[in-house]
């Protein structure tokens, strides 16, 4: 071969750097990072022995060079062998009852979708707010916002973007206002779908970040709420402050979500919908779309009626999924007794009330159309009767791996506790005990913040809260105040792709670049900032009044 045909070794190795960088990411990380291991065993410290695990974990989450799910399960392997924890007690974190709460949390939302109740609440929300593109916008965020506080934020994403998608067709059919941007506005290549116009991406944006502030309502609305409970009740078993249900809702839904989901809305009204901008020409397409609401309200209504009267299904999904939030509400308000404390001959945690409905929908049929057979003679019915649920549908959709990944991260809290990593780690940020309470608060909210656009949410979670943990007991401050509006932050991540599922979940869906997701992350971010730390320094602390001082339990601890 001639000397024309050679690839000059700069590009070769660009090249091969290019296609097999997770690999050698693989390979170098662990390499890189030896020296912590090295010292760990000269002077005999499971401190760096285990940071040493950390710090990898936290490089392979970020990177991504090999599945979050499989860096998750390191701890069953490392923490044993590196002498930190035995592989029993490592085992029985991955299936905790936070775990399993969150489990039967995902599996209720299977069954919403699986019965397509989650259609029926969203068209019927639309039809009650309007149909102009303002409010048609405002009700598709209010109503994700809402589901979200019930299922995850990614499966009310998930089921949100097939409705955004039928609305946005229907303004495009009617010319009500520009669905997609133009090749000259946004050049694609051949073969590749439009991308969406600034009104559309509006509504997309509305639906990911209503379904992230929402998500932070409940307990079950995202899986970083479940990990910092897991977290925080491993690391402080004595504490007086329980991090339960409705003591939980009342925390974060004034504030948190209802205010800042206001917020939200204003935002993309102001910067994709021409607020404040009549005669602008995305402000033009509005008002336009706002003269044709009645073509766009029949559509609705249409698609609406296809749905038919409420099935049997529906219904007893429905009233499972009422029950569910009522056992839960009520098992210990921490107000007043509660039903698990009557039958608390054993402890009685989160996952029995969540699954007590699940198993019932396996239990009952879609249809009772069999009992007319009951008192009758034949012909008997030869068709077996379906559940409300079918495991064959849970087992395919269910993301199984995430219930390693919230493990993998209860692991490492423990091991970080254990060896005393998280304690040396916490110490050394001390030095802020010279500031109020109110700006070590912001700080480790702009921690939050910052660190969680980068990397999965819940892997963010697992490695900064048992660190803030342990920062708060070493600058005497109580750690709920310090950890759980932190704990929050770590889920509002509005910017990359990669942060969240939701943003994740839209891109894919509608092809849009992340460059507009970053721009317009903007100001939700700046307002989550600030909806945070009001909260935590004021509605927080008439919640949890005992986070104004030192607790005397944390002295044990």
């Amino acid at each position: 071969m001639g000397d024309e045909g050679k690839i000059p070794p700069g590009k070769s190795l660009k090249t091969c750097c290019g296609f097999h960088w997770k690999g050698k990411a693989t390979v170098l990380i662990p390499l890189v990072t030896l020296p912590i291991l090295i010292y760990g065993f000269m002077k005999k410290s499971p401190e760096y022995k285990c940071m040493y695990l950390v710090v990898n974990m936290a490089m392979y989450w970020i990177t991504e060079c090999i599945p979050l799910y499989l860096t998750s399960v390191f701890p069953i392997v490392f923490l044993p062998l590196l002498g930190i924890l035995s592989s029993e007690l490592v085992c029985s974190l991955y299936f905790t009852d936070t775990l399993v709460m969150f489990l039967g949390g995902l599996i209720m939302a299977l069954a919403i979708e699986y019965c397509n109740l989650h259609q029926r609440i969203a068209l019927g929300t639309i039809l009650i707010v309007g149909c102009s593109p303002r409010r048609l916008h405002f009700g598709l965020v209010m109503v994700t916002c809402f589901i979200s506080l019930w299922i995850s934020n990614s499966a009310a994403t998930a089921m949100m973007c097939p409705i955004v998608k039928a609305v946005l067709n229907e303004m495009e059919g009617q010319k009500i206002f520009a669905v997609y941007m133009t090749q000259e506005e946004e050049p694609v290549e051949e073969g590749e779908k439009p991308h969406p116009s600034i009104i559309s991406m509006a509504f997309y944006f509305g639906v990911a970040y209503a379904a992230t502030i929402g998500g932070c309502g409940t307990l079950i609305g995202t899986g970083t709420n479940l990990t910092f409970k897991g977290l925080y009740e491993t690391r402080f078993p004595n504490s007086k402050e329980k991090v339960n249900f409705p003591i939980f809702m009342a925390y974060s839904i004034p504030i948190v979500v209802i205010v800042n989901i206001f917020l939200l809305y204003f935002s993309l009204q102001l910067t994709h919908m021409g607020f404040l901008r009549p005669n602008s020409k995305i402000g033009a397409e509005v008002k336009s779309g706002t003269a044709n609401k009645d073509l766009v309200k029949a559509v609705v209504i249409q698609r609406y009626k296809e749905l038919g009267a409420w099935t049997c299904h529906e219904i007893q999904v429905a009233v499972m999924f009422v029950l569910m939030v009522l056992l839960l509400f009520t098992r210990s308000p921490g107000f007043t007794q509660g039903w698990g404390d009557f039958l608390n001959a054993k402890a009685v945690g989160s996952s029995a009330p969540v699954f007590l409905p699940v198993v019932l929908l396996f239990a009952m049929p879609t249809q009772y159309t069999f009992l007319k057979y009951c008192c009758g003679s034949a012909p008997f019915t030869g068709r077996t009767m379906d559940a409300c649920i079918s495991w064959v549908f849970i087992h395919k959709h269910t993301p199984w791996g995430l219930c390693f990944l919230l493990g993998g991260g209860f692991a490492i809290a423990e091991g970080s506790k254990v060896s005393g990593m998280a304690k040396m780690l916490g110490d050394s940020l001390s030095f802020v005990s010279a500031l109020p309470d109110f700006m070590v608060v912001g700080l480790t909210l702009v921690v939050s913040l910052v660190c969680t656009a980068f990397s999965s949410n819940v892997a963010i979670c697992n490695i900064l809260i048992p660190i803030f943990c342990e920062m708060a007991l070493a600058i005497k401050m109580h750690p709920l105040l310090l950890t759980l509006p932190s704990m929050l932050a770590i889920s509002m991540a509005y910017h990359l792709p990669v942060s969240t599922p939701p943003n994740a979940i839209i891109c894919g869906y509608a092809g849009i670049k992340t460059k507009y997701l970053a721009l317009a992350g903007i100001l939700p971010t700046v307002w989550a900032l600030v909806c945070l730390w009001l909260n935590a320094m004021t509605w927080g602390l008439v919640i949890y009044p005992e986070t104004k001082k030192f607790p005397s339990w944390a002295d044990e601890e």
